[in-house]
């Protein structure tokens, strides 16, 4: 089977089991389904989604079973609507239901991290940022992003293709990647439902089939994370660590998705002004003898 056959499989297989999981989650009280005798599903049963998307129950079943893999954009919408995904997972619907459609993203063996990107990343001396790729290898980071996010591995390593660092994979096989976040499974949480909906963007990335892979056989709590099917586009949100030199830190995380970035997004973090949390930054950096923010007002 050639690479495209094999992509175009693995997003049928992964529309079906998408498709059971939020089946599963719908109540039939939930969207006015009157309920006959012992039911053997949690969620909804095949034909009454069906029902409620306006399909025959035939069709939706081969639909599931990766049988068919012509369902209109309205069919797709009706099924949306029904099992009531919100708008990520409609997104996430409609990119596994078309996996041999449209204009295919392009996906380079070796992810290059954009040379603007890699600039404003250093522009922003006060603000710990890190550039990630498609797959969560970390291409980039300034001065306080490496300080902040992972202070006991070489500062050179995300320029060694061979030898990047990756968020997932410290997050989850790093001891101290885990001990850094007071919140870990929240944390995990949220990285796995983005990488999910990331992995449906670019169905032949080797190194994101890869990365589950690893992932799933290594830890246990990734694989528990991701057979729950949750999806989420990642774009800002809490982040409360624990730092191994200054302590407590609460941090706003914003996710900045470069446009034609083949996935690439810059990663930043900023503190309350006036907060313990920028007092604690800016001891970070103290430490380390780079004196870059602005003195306390």
């Amino acid at each position: 089977m050639n690479d495209s056959a094999s992509s175009d499989t693995h997003g049928i297989g992964e529309l079906g089991e998408f498709l059971r999981s939020r089946r599963d989650r719908v109540g039939p009280e939930e969207v006015g389904v009157r309920a006959y005798g012992r039911r053997r599903v949690p969620g909804l049963r095949r034909e009454e989604l069906a029902q409620l998307a306006g399909v025959s129950a035939t069709y939706y079943t081969r639909l599931e079973q990766g049988q068919s893999q012509n369902a209109s954009d309205a069919v797709i919408e009706a099924l949306a609507r029904a099992l009531r995904l919100d708008e990520d997972e409609r997104t996430h619907l409609f990119a596994l239901a078309r996996p041999a459609s449209g204009k295919r993203r392009p996906v380079l063996m070796t992810e290059e991290p954009q040379a603007g990107a890699v600039r404003l990343l250093h522009a922003m001396r006060d603000v710990p940022a890190l550039l990630l790729g498609r797959s969560n290898d970390v291409l980039a980071w300034n001065h306080v992003g490496h300080l902040l996010m992972a202070g006991h591995l070489d500062v050179a390593a995300p320029s060694r293709p061979d030898d990047r660092p990756n968020q997932l994979r410290m997050l989850f096989l790093d001891l101290h990647t885990r001990e850094l976040h007071r919140d870990w499974y929240e944390e995990a949480a949220v990285a796995v439902a983005s990488l999910r909906y990331v992995a449906a963007q670019f169905p032949e990335d080797r190194g994101l089939i890869e990365l589950v892979g690893e992932l799933s056989v290594r830890s246990a709590d990734f694989a528990g994370l991701w057979a729950g099917q949750t999806v989420r586009l990642c774009t800002s949100g809490t982040r409360r660590l624990h730092h191994p030199v200054v302590g407590d830190l609460d941090l706003e995380y914003e996710v900045l998705h470069l446009p034609e970035g083949h996935g690439q997004r810059i990663l930043t973090h900023t503190a309350a002004p006036g907060s313990a949390s920028e007092a604690g930054l800016r001891l970070l950096l103290d430490a380390s003898g780079d004196e870059r923010l602005p003195p306390a007002s």
